[in-house]
C-alpha cells in the first residue's frame, strides 16, 4: 500500500494519507538552527543541540505515536480540526503533506475551508516560520476561531523530563502584544530566551497548558477550544506553553494570511533588561521585523529552494530508472546533508539527549556531503580531530554546542582513529587543499597540545600498529565498528551498558574488521604521504600494511570466507567451526575492498560467501546464523532476537561495503542488485511492511530470521546515507575524485545502455556521457575530453569555470 508518491520536479515527497505506518518526518534548518517534523505536525525544535538548546518540548515512545508538536486548532462552527491531522484527528476532506528541501507544506480542508501551513527556516536564521493560510471556498461567509499551540521544553531536555520537584517552580513567561517570550531561568545563569510571534492582533493567548487543556484532557480537546475562547493565563511554574487565539471573518472567496515565527535570542549579559524583571525584546523584534509579511516570507522560501539548487547540482545523474535518478540526485544527497547536521543526535529514534556527534560517525558522514559543503567539512574534520589523544586514541563523542569529547558513551573503540584518514583523504581529493595537513589542531581541545593535522593522522595510523595482538591482528578494544560486539565486556548486570562497564584485563580479542580497515586506509596513509613528498614515512607505513596483509592471510582466513574476530581468550568468532554467527559482513567487506588475498581467490570466495549466506529478499544481514542464546564473551551482539539489529539483521550502513568490493571483482549486476535491495525509492511499493519514510535510508531491516523480515527501523539518521551516496556514485557509476583529477571507472549491470552525470570538481563542470554499447559491467574502450581522447581513465584537472565535455565508451 502506497501512503503517497514523489514529486520529483519540486523535490518533494507528497503524503496523502496522514496514517502512515509510523510518523514520516522531515528536517528543517541548515546551520545551527533545526527543527524536525512529522507528517502530522508533530516534533521540536532546538538550537545548536537538541539536548542543552531545546524550545519545545517532545515525549518519545508516547502512546498514542509521535503526540506534541507545532499545532493549530481551526474551529469553524460545530467543527474543530487540524491542517496536518493531529492533533484533533477530525476526518479531512482532503489531506497532502509535502516535504520537500528543508520545508514541509500541509495543505488541507474542510467543509469548504482550505488551510495551508508552510513551515522551515530561512537560510542563516534562529527562528521557524510558520505561514498560515485560511480561504472560504464556500458561497457563505466563515467566522474563524484559530488557536496555535507549541509547548516549552525547560531547555535542558533530560533535565526537562526527570527534574520535576525543581522544574514545575521555574517557568517563567512573558507576554507583549501578539508576543509569547519564555523565559525560564533567564534571571539566573541563562543569556537566552525564545519566542512565539503572530503578525496580527490577537483576541486572546494562553501560556499554562493546565489552563489551556483541562488536567485530564489530551492534545485532541483542549478545554480553551472546546469553548472557543482563550483565558489569557500567565504561566508561573508547571508546564508554560505558548497559544495564540485569533478571530478571522472570511467571506466567500476571501483568504487571509498569517506568518507565525518560533525564535531563539541570545543577549550579552550587560544587555539582558529592558527594566527589572522585563527581558529585553529588541533582538527578538528585529526578528520578527524581517519576516513580518508574505512577500518577506516568499522570498526566504525562494533563497531557500536556490540554495538546495546550488548543493544538489554539484553532483547530479540522468538514468533511464527514475528511481534511480531521484535517490541520488535528490534524497540520498538530501539525507547526506541532514546526518551531516545532526550525526546521531535527534531523530524520531535518537532522542537528542544520549548521544552527541560521533567520532567515527561523523568521519564518515563526511564522504556524503563533501562535495557540497567542502569548507565546513575541513571545519567538521578539524572538530573531529580536536577530540583525539597523542597516542592515537580518541574520544568516541563529543557534543556539538561546546564541541569538546565526552566518554558518556565510554572510549576505546579501536576502529575510531582510522576513520580521521578516510574523511582527511576524501576532503584533499575533492578540493586539492593540502593546506589542512599543515593547520595547527588540538589534542584533546588543548591548544597547548596542537600539532600539524598531518601528526593527527599519523596518531590514527600507528594506533594500530601499537595495539596488535597475538596474531599480529588489531585488538578490538572497547569494540570496533559493531558497537554490540563486546568481547572483552563479560556482564551479567541488566542494569549496566556493554560499552561503558569496565572491560576485564588481559584480553587478547582481535579484529579482522580493523584489519582490512587498516589495509585501506594505511594504504591511502602511504599515498597521501608520497603525494605531499614524504617518501621516507609512506615507506615505512607500507611495511605495517604488508605485515597486516600477510597476518589476516595466515590467521584470518576460514577457508571460504574472513574470520570476524578472534575473542578474549583467543578463539576464533565468525568461523565454519562456530554454531551460530558462523559468518559477518564487517570483515568480508573491509578485507574484500582491501583485497587481501586477491590473487589466492580470497576475495572472489568471500563475496561468493555472502551471497550464499548473507543475502536475502531485503538487503544483506550483518551476521549469519543468528544467535538464538547469550554469549557472555560476546557481548550486547547476542542479546536482540535474531533477525534485528546486530544480531541477524540488514545493518544497512555496511551493506555498501560489499557493494562496493563487487564493483572491484567488476560484477556490477550483483553490485546493483546489493544497492537496489535496501536504496529507499525502491521499496515504495512495501511501504506498509517497510514502515519508515520511503525517501531516506534506514539503520536497520529487520533480516531473514526475524519474525517480521523486511520491517525497517531507525531512519534518517545513519552512516547508510553517506556510504550508500559513495557506493553508487564513485563505485558504480564510477566517477571517482582524486588527488590529480576525476577517475572514471563504472561498474553497472550489462542491460544498461549508458548513463549521463554532470559533476561539478575543483571549480569545473564535467558533463559525463557514458555508453555501454557492449553491454559489459567494467572497462573502459575509450574516453574523449572535449573531443580529444584520453590516455587512461584519469581525467585531469580541467580549466575552472567552465563545462566540459567529457564522452565515455565502455568496452
Amino acid at each position: 500500500m502506497n501512503y503517497g508518491h514523489f514529486d520529483d520536479k519540486n523535490r518533494e515527497y507528497v503524503i496523502t494519507n496522514p496514517k502512515t505506518p509510523y510518523p514520516w518526518i522531515n528536517y528543517l534548518g541548515n546551520d545551527d538552527f533545526f527543527s524536525l517534523t512529522s507528517n502530522t505536525a508533530g516534533g521540536y525544535t532546538f538550537y545548536k543541540d537538541a539536548k542543552f538548546r531545546r524550545l519545545t518540548r517532545y515525549r518519545y515512545n508516547n502512546i498514542p505515536i509521535d503526540n506534541g508538536g507545532k499545532y493549530f486548532y481551526i474551529k469553524d462552527g460545530g467543527t474543530t480540526w487540524s491542517p496536518g491531522w493531529k492533533p484533533v484527528k477530525t476526518e479531512l476532506d482532503h489531506y497532502e503533506c509535502r516535504h520537500g528541501m528543508s520545508y514541509t507544506k500541509f495543505k488541507s480542508s474542510k467543509n469548504e475551508l482550505e488551510a495551508e501551513v508552510v513551515q522551515f527556516i530561512p537560510i542563516g536564521f534562529w527562528g521557524e516560520i510558520q505561514k498560515v493560510s485560511l480561504k472560504n471556498t464556500s458561497s457563505v461567509k466563515k467566522d474563524i476561531k484559530l488557536f496555535s499551540f507549541i509547548e516549552w521544553c525547560l531547555w535542558n531536555a533530560e533535565d526537562d523530563m526527570t527534574n520535576f520537584q525543581r522544574n514545575f517552580s521555574t517557568g517563567e513567561v512573558e507576554v507583549k502584544d501578539s508576543v509569547i517570550y519564555h523565559k525560564t531561568e533567564f534571571k539566573e545563569r541563562r543569556n537566552h530566551y525564545a519566542f512565539y510571534s503572530v503578525n496580527e492582533t490577537i483576541q486572546g493567548f494562553d501560556t499554562d497548558r493546565e489552563t489551556f487543556l483541562g488536567l485530564y484532557n489530551d492534545l485532541d480537546k483542549p478545554d480553551v477550544v472546546g469553548e472557543g475562547h482563550s483565558k489569557n493565563s500567565l504561566a508561573h511554574g508547571w508546564s508554560p506553553i505558548a497559544s495564540h487565539y485569533l478571530e478571522i471573518e472570511l467571506p466567500p472567496g476571501a483568504e487571509k494570511e498569517l506568518i507565525f515565527m518560533l525564535g531563539y535570542v541570545e543577549v550579552e549579559k550587560d544587555q539582558k533588561w529592558e527594566s527589572k524583571l522585563v527581558i529585553n525584546k529588541q533582538p527578538a523584534q528585529k526578528m520578527i521585523s524581517a519576516f513580518d509579511t508574505t512577500e518577506k516570507v516568499d522570498r526566504a522560501l525562494e533563497e531557500l529552494r536556490i540554495y538546495w539548487d546550488n548543493l544538489l547540482g554539484k553532483v547530479s545523474i540522468k538514468s533511464k530508472d527514475p528511481r534511480l535518478d531521484r535517490m541520488v540526485n535528490i534524497w540520498n544527497q538530501y539525507q547526506c546533508m541532514v546526518t551531516f547536521n545532526m550525526s546521531r543526535s535527534a531523530s524520531f529514534f535518537e532522542s537528542g539527549i544520549g548521544r552527541g556527534m560521533g567520532f567515527r560517525d561523523s568521519n564518515q558522514d563526511l564522504i556524503g556531503f563533501v562535495h557540497q559543503i567542502p569548507e565546513r567539512a575541513r571545519e567538521r574534520i578539524v572538530d573531529i580531530a580536536s577530540t583525539q589523544f597523542e597516542d592515537g586514541s580518541c574520544y568516541h563523542q563529543y557534543q556539538p554546542l561546546t564541541k569538546k569529547g565526552n566518554a558518556a558513551v565510554g572510549g576505546n573503540f579501536n576502529d575510531d582513529p582510522l576513520w580521521l584518514i578516510l574523511s582527511t583523504t576524501a576532503y584533499i581529493k575533492e578540493t586539492g587543499d593540502y593546506s589542512l595537513l599543515e593547520e595547527m589542531v588540538p589534542f584533546d581541545n588543548d591548544a597547548s597540545r596542537a600539532k600539524p593535522h598531518f601528526e593527527h593522522l599519523k596518531a590514527s595510523f600507528y594506533h594500530v600498529v601499537e595495539n596488535l595482538g597475538p596474531h599480529k591482528l588489531p585488538l578490538i578494544g572497547r569494540a570496533d565498528w559493531n558497537d554490540c560486539l563486546n568481547l572483552n565486556c563479560f556482564s551479567e548486570d541488566p542494569n549496566e551498558s556493554f560499552q561503558t562497564t569496565e572491560n576485564e584485563k588481559g584480553g587478547v580479542a582481535e579484529s579482522l574488521m580493523i584489519a582490512g580497515l587498516f589495509v585501506v586506509y594505511g594504504k591511502e596513509h602511504v599515498k597521501l604521504c608520497r603525494q605531499i613528498g614524504k617518501d621516507k614515512e609512506a615507506d615505512e607505513a607500507q611495511l605495517y600494511v604488508e605485515a597486516m596483509i600477510d597476518a589476516v592471510e595466515e590467521h584470518g582466513w576460514d577457508g571460504e570466507w574472513y574470520l570476524r574476530a578472534y575473542d578474549h581468550f583467543g578463539k576464533k568468532i565468525g568461523t565454519s567451526e562456530n554454531e551460530e554467527g558462523k559468518i559477518f559482513i564487517e570483515s568480508q567487506g573491509w578485507c574484500s575492498m582491501a583485497e587481501i588475498g586477491k590473487d589466492k581467490g580470497m576475495v572472489e570466495k568471500s563475496l561468493n560467501a555472502v551471497k550464499e549466506h548473507l543475502d536475502c529478499d531485503y538487503g544483506i544481514v550483518l551476521n549469519y546464523p543468528a544467535f538464538t542464546k547469550y554469549y557472555i564473551e560476546y557481548g550486547e551482539i547476542s542479546t536482540y532476537p535474531a533477525g534485528y539489529k546486530e544480531n541477524g539483521g540488514i545493518f544497512c550502513h555496511n551493506n555498501p561495503w560489499i557493494m562496493i568490493a563487487e564493483t572491484q571483482l567488476g560484477r556490477g549486476d550483483r553490485a546493483f542488485e546489493y544497492y537496489s535491495k535496501i536504496a529507499p525509492s525502491y521499496l515504495e511499493d512495501l511501504s506498509e511492511l517497510h514502515k519508515v519514510e520511503p525517501y531516506v535510508y534506514c539503520q536497520m531491516i529487520a533480516g531473514k530470521e526475524a519474525n517480521k523480515p523486511g520491517e525497517a527501523k531507525n531512519s534518517w539518521l545513519s552512516g547508510t546515507a553517506s556510504w550508500n551516496f559513495y557506493a553508487i556514485t564513485q563505485y558504480i557509476l564510477g566517477i571517482r575524485p582524486d588527488y590529480q583529477g576525476l577517475i572514471i571507472d563504472p561498474c553497472i549491470p550489462k542491460a544498461w545502455d549508458g548513463f549521463r552525470m554532470i559533476r561539478t570538481f575543483r571549480e569545473a563542470t564535467y558533463d559525463i556521457d557514458i555508453s555501454n554499447p557492449d553491454h559489459v559491467s567494467k572497462g573502459i574502450k575509450q574516453i574523449f575530453v572535449n573531443g580529444n581522447p584520453l590516455e587512461g581513465n584519469l581525467i585531469p584537472l580541467l580549466a575552472k569555470g567552465k563545462v566540459h565535455q567529457i564522452k565515455v565508451v565502455m568496452g
